[in-house]
This record gives structure tokens, sequence and C-alpha cells, in this order.
């Protein structure tokens, strides 16, 4: 009997662990091979380092001594020392700064793909191939809205990537990126699509592959492969709390930075369409107060003077549900769709205005450049200033620690004779809502008030170290 439970034991252990030797080749098969895809394409993958000529000067503080220290303390030799140690490195020293990133070759002529931010503060840009030959290169053009920069080497016969779809990828899908991370040359890493469409906050205009490819400072402007060995992707961004890796990672679809590619190289400029509204997101509770079944689309909460907006005579308080024939499910979508779309060409845009839906045709503008922008950004901050005699900025982490503040609100900085000073708002408030509407960011507050209506009160809530408080504001005729 003794025998029989042996054997019996015996054989059920064996055929578990036959059980789970089929499980693991199983799984094995199921793997994919990289090896033949790394083989092929690792010489169109390229190190790219830069340098900058302007001289940095070393310098160092003459008199280390502390102010009334007594001179013959036994401390005295030892700033002397030190003193001596830092004339030793050199006063003056020029320092080269340096950065390095990857880039890829997308034509045999030699015209390479890298990010922007790997090349834009540059003045001399060196591009190394596999081989281990050397090229200096001539930045063609970049692209700061989509992180795409395009550089040209004088070589031929350059082996290159190909191309493929990032439209065609799956969430879940394998991929696998080479580059440069922290120098380490044609460094190859894997991993799956987490998601697509992601909105990035400093980057409205590129629906990034977000991954858990393993991305470190090196590896941007460095393909992303798919199986098939085609280029769906620039890697350019990742997302960590440490400066290294955390598992999150993004690249720009291919499609994206190809068309940036094509237009720098044609026209030396990147043109991209401009509706010319603020937006939001739609809430539940705003969607409630809409009438929507449930939340979608983009709010719109301003319409820029002079846009193609106001010309085709969307409110602000319209909500933005499809755009040439796409729905919108969240405000992020809206961006990159209109960025695509032709200038000057038509589009239609279906909206819900007061409940009810209608479908406006607008002649899409031109994105002005930053500099326009940026203009009238400072037209309205002064306004701004003007009109409530106040001064505001973001608020540094530190700040936010301090007041116990996650998110939002900005910090005034000066006050002046004004609405302002009338209603008590004092240097050091964190304004965090004008007349209901939560404030973000300085754009969200010089919206708002452009946006109060002259001769009437508003209710400002700001928060002290001693706490939340409302204030009422008297909105001064303009």
């Amino acid at each position: 009997m003794s025998n029989l439970l042996t054997n019996r034991h015996f054989h059920t252990v064996l055929f578990s662990i036959l059980l789970l030797f089929t499980a693991v080749a199983s799984q094995a098969q199921h793997l994919p091979d990289f090896t033949g895809m790394v083989e092929q394409n690792s010489p169109a993958v390229v190190n790219i380092s830069t340098k900058q000529k302007k001289s940095v000067k070393r310098r160092f503080r003459r008199d280390l001594r502390i102010p009334g220290f007594p001179e013959n303390s036994p401390f005295e030799d030892l700033f002397r020392r030190f003193e001596e140690q830092e004339r030793g490195r050199g006063e003056g020293e020029e320092l080269n700064p340096q950065s390095l990133g990857s880039g890829f070759i997308i034509s045999s002529d030699g015209y390479v793909m890298t990010n922007n931010h790997v090349v834009e503060q540059a003045d001399e840009v060196i591009v190394r191939l596999s081989d281990r030959r050397e090229f200096e290169a001539e930045v063609i053009g970049r692209d700061k809205q989509s992180d795409t920069a395009i550089l040209k080497i004088d070589a031929k016969e350059l082996p290159t990537v190909k191309i493929g779809k990032s439209s065609s990828l799956k969430v879940g899908e394998w991929v696998l990126a080479i580059g440069s991370p922290f120098g380490f040359d044609h460094t190859v890493t894997a991993g799956i699509v987490s998601a697509k469409g992601r909105s990035l906050p400093s980057e409205n205009y590129v629906p990034f592959i977000q991954t858990d490819v393993a991305i470190n400072p090196g590896n941007s402007g460095g393909p992303l492969f798919n199986l098939d060995g085609e280029v769906v992707g620039v890697n350019s961004q990742i997302y960590s709390r440490t400066g290294g890796f955390m598992g999150l990672s993004f690249a720009i679809p291919i499609e994206v930075a190809m068309n940036v590619s094509e237009q720098l190289r044609t026209t030396g400029k990147v043109s991209r369409g401009w509706l010319g509204v603020l937006i939001q997101d739609v809430t539940r509770d705003l969607a409630d107060s809409f009438g929507m079944k449930q939340p979608g689309g983009a709010l719109i909460s301003r319409v820029l003077p002079d846009s193609p907006a106001e010309k085709a005579k969307l409110m602000a308080g319209d909500v933005i549900l499809e755009f040439n024939g796409t729905r919108l499910m969240n405000s992020s979508q809206l961006p990159p769709i209109v960025g695509a779309s032709p200038v000057n060409r038509s589009s239609s845009v279906a909206i819900l205005r007061q409940g009810k839906r209608m479908v406006l045709d607008v002649t899409i503008g031109e994105l002005p450049s930053d500099d326009e922008m940026q203009s009238r950004s400072t037209r309205l901050g002064k306004a701004t200033q003007r009109l409530l005699g106040i001064k505001v900025k973001q608020l540094g982490e530190e700040q936010r620690e301090r007041l116990q503040l996650k998110k939002g609100g900005v910090i005034v900085t000066e006050v002046e004779a004004g609405a302002g000073r009338s209603a008590g708002i004092k240097r050091g408030d964190v304004i965090q809502m004008i007349n209901n509407q939560r404030i973000s960011n300085i754009q969200d507050f010089k919206q708002v008030v452009s946006d109060m209506e002259p001769g009437t009160s508003v209710a400002v809530l700001v928060l002290r170290y001693t706490g939340p408080v409302f204030l009422a504001l008297k909105v001064p005729k303009k």
C-alpha cells in the first residue's frame, strides 16, 4: 500500500512538472524575438551630441571669511587653503556645455530626425553612426510645438529606417526602442503600448503614444519600432519623480513627426490650423446642466477676438461635440485635430448650444507664432493689471507645500491702487476662485478677469496663511 501511494505521488509530481514546462515553453513561443529587427535597424539609429560655443567662466568668491570672525582663529587656515584651491582650478576657465540624444536616418542622402529639445540650444551638432563615423550636422529646421527637429549630414548611401503608421497601433502591442540612454550607444529596450492619444500639459498639438518601454535621458529623439520593424514614433518624454524611468514614456506619432519634417524641409516652417478658442472638459455636473446624457466634447470658455471661431459665430458656452466628423470624448482631442487641419479650408463643427445641436462651418486660420501669442498674452496681462491693480504669478512647489495646496491658484506679487486693493486683496494672497470660476493658472486668471462685466460685483476666494476667505470685488468700468 505504501509503495502504491509513493508511486502515485511520484507520477503526480512528474505530471505537474511536465505541465509547468509545457506552459513555460508555450509562453516562450508567444514572446517576440527582437534580434532580427535590431540587427536590421540598428545601423540607421544614430547618437547625437551637441556643444555650445558660448563660454561659461568659472567664478569663485575671493573673500570666503565670515564677517567679524577672529583673524587668528583655528579656521583661518582652512579658509585660506580653500581659497587657494579655488584659484588653482583657474579663474575664467571655459566650459563647453554638452548634451546627448538619439536620432534616426530617414533618407539615404543624410536627413536625420530627432527631438527639438536635443538640439535647440546647440551651436554644434555631432552625429555618430553605428560604424563610428562622425559628422557635423546642419540643423535644417526645428519645431518646438511638436518637439521635432531635422538634421542633415554630408553622407550618401546611408542605411534608413522603414516608416510605419502609428494609427494602426493597438494598446497592448509590443514595441521596441533603440537609443543612447546616458550615452550608452544602441541600447535596446522593449515594452508595450500603454495608451494612445495622450495629451500632456505642455504639448497641445501632439497626441502622444504612451508606452512602458524603458526610456531615459539620451533616448530622446530615438525611434520607436513596432514588431514589423517600422518606426511608429519618436521617443520624446518621460514622466518621472526621480529624473529616471518610472514606467511612463511618451513618443510622438510618426505621422505627426513626418508631416513636420516635410514642412521644415520644403518651406522651412510649420503651418498649423487655428480655431481661436479656449476650452475645458465637460464635467458630469456641467453635462447635467447642458442636458447631455454623459460628459464629452470641448466646452468653449472664451472665443478669442479676430479669430476664425469669432467669425464663425462660435460662442462661450458652446460645447464642441464633433470636428470634421470626429467625435470628441474630451477637450484634449481638439487641438491636435485642428492643428492638423488645412489652413484656409472650411471645416464642419458640430456644437451643442442651449440644449440644441447645431453644425457650423469654420474657415480654419493659421496658428499665430509664439511671439504673436506672447504679445496677445502680454497685452491681456497689462489690461488685467490696469483693471484690478494687481500682479500674479504661478505658485512654486515650496509655496504649495506650505499652504497645503495640491493644485490650482495664482499668488499675488504686487498690489497697487485699484479694485483689488479696495476689495482687500493683499500681497501673498493665493487667488483660487473668481466669480465661481476656478483659477488653475495665470491664463485662467486673465480670461476670467477679462470676461467680468464692468460695474458688477464678484466674489473672490483667496487663501491666506490664516485660512481661506471670500472678498467682494467691485469691477471698475473700463
